[in-house]
């Protein structure tokens, strides 16, 4: 079978020659009939496939799908969603420019913007998302290029108010990005709420099953990038043949820049065998998410009501703070909750140690029911004073709530409830 490639945005076969499964493409080259074919490839990467390194028909066929999901013009994956968080922003920053970003997001990604970017002269001003409209206006300066949050955030769990941020960024010229990870499409398309960029781990529900680690990201194809805060993105490319992107691909501009310039120089590109992975996992996606969200409503409800439970964070519960926007944005809340133990870390670490069904891994977002307890597993180098500044509880439990029957579920929370009475 000959796999036709159209161009890096819009596919990788015609739809009337497209094979039931999505066949892996376990190739690092591509033969040309000429070296003038090669040269024209060069001249215009977008005509055909030039190397595995930026551009598979696997991982092409992934995007395309993610694209769709997502309602943008196109999509580029990562091998992990760090390197989609991290070429989101390099796409549209240099040194010497800055971009806001809410706290309540990541981990991993806080210390990639405070403490990464800062060495490469780009500047996060984190703001409270709860912060007015007035004083999130002022955050801006001149050179801010683009506002960034999470969806769902992880492990915060409180829910971003797109739209709000949206019109916050567009009036100050700039775009948003969200992180899509915990929600998926399925869930929320931002893009429908005025994001301009989304990006996902696709480590996490995309995949489902903890098989293969990597990130994509997706643009809507909506953002005047002739606003003249970009001109890496409407001046020539120096790199490429003197380019403009703006110019030349228009609506998919910023996508095509990331994988012509970005991905040719970093790299971080997935493997086919990880795109045919994640394709798997991406078509039960709609059906698994809708379970997942309702395992964890069912087990939000009885944790909020036990008698060890100090505080439960769920956004699918009425009680909840964020219940008013998780009505507004998302079909559900997802599948984690955070949870805090009475007791403090010694019944937390009891409770953990006394569950069967669930796992005891540094991962979420599973089709099994996973729990980490951050306090004495990935942040047990800190101080109880340390914990508190960085809001983690000694109690707290973040749980992923898996896809088994959820009496099954319960049965395994009320052993371990037992256990620490």
């Amino acid at each position: 079978m000959k796999l036709e490639t159209k161009c890096l945005h819009s596919g990788y076969s015609p739809k009337n020659t497209e094979p039931r499964v999505v066949p892996i493409v376990q190739s690092t080259t591509y033969v040309y009939d000429s070296t003038e074919e090669v040269a024209s490839v060069f001249d215009e990467p977008t005509k055909s496939l030039i190397y595995s390194r930026f551009a598979n028909p696997t991982v092409m066929a992934v995007e395309n799908k993610i694209a769709d999901l997502e309602g943008g013009v196109g999509a580029m994956c990562t091998s992990s969603g760090q390197a989609a968080s991290l070429l989101s922003i390099l796409n549209i920053c240099r040194a010497g420019d800055s971009f806001i970003s809410t706290t309540e997001i990541y981990g991993g990604t806080v210390n990639l913007f405070a403490y990464t970017f800062k060495k490469l002269g780009i500047e996060c001003i984190f703001i409270d998302k709860n912060a007015s409209d007035e004083e999130i206006m002022k955050a801006f300066k001149p050179n801010t290029k683009a506002v960034f949050g999470e969806t769902i955030a992880n492990p915060a769990l409180s829910v971003f108010d797109i739209s709000r941020f949206a019109n916050i960024a567009h009036k100050n010229n700039v775009p948003l990005i969200v992180d899509n990870t915990f929600a998926t499409p399925a869930l929320c398309r931002p893009i429908d709420f005025g994001a301009d960029i989304v990006i996902h781990s696709t480590s996490k529900y995309m995949d489902g099953h903890a098989v293969q680690v990597g990130g994509v990201i997706v643009d809507s194809g909506n953002f005047d990038w002739t606003n003249g805060k970009f001109p890496e993105l409407v001046e020539p490319d120096e790199s490429y043949h003197g380019i403009s992107y703006v110019e030349t691909y228009g609506k998919a501009a910023y996508i095509i820049k990331a994988r012509m310039q970005l991905m040719r120089d970093f790299g971080v590109y997935p493997a086919a065998h990880s795109a045919f992975l994640l394709n798997l996992g991406l078509e039960t996606l709609a059906v698994r998410m809708k379970q997942y969200c309702e395992n964890a409503l069912t087990v939000a409800k009885y944790l909020q009501n036990h008698e060890m439970i100090e505080s439960i964070k769920y956004p699918g519960l009425e009680s909840d703070v964020d219940y008013p926007l998780t009505q507004k944005y998302l079909k559900g809340a997802s599948g984690v909750i955070s949870l805090v133990i009475k007791g403090g870390k010694e019944n937390a670490m009891k409770f953990m140690n006394s569950l069967e069904l669930a796992s005891n891994e540094v991962h979420v977002a599973d089709i099994r029911t996973c729990v980490l307890h951050p306090a004495s597993e990935t942040h047990r180098q800190l101080t109880d004073e340390q914990l508190v500044a960085a809001g983690i509880e000694a109690g707290m439990i973040r749980l992923s709530v898996g896809l088994e029957n959820v009496e099954d579920i319960l049965a395994d929370l009320n052993k371990a409830f037992e256990a620490i009475k």
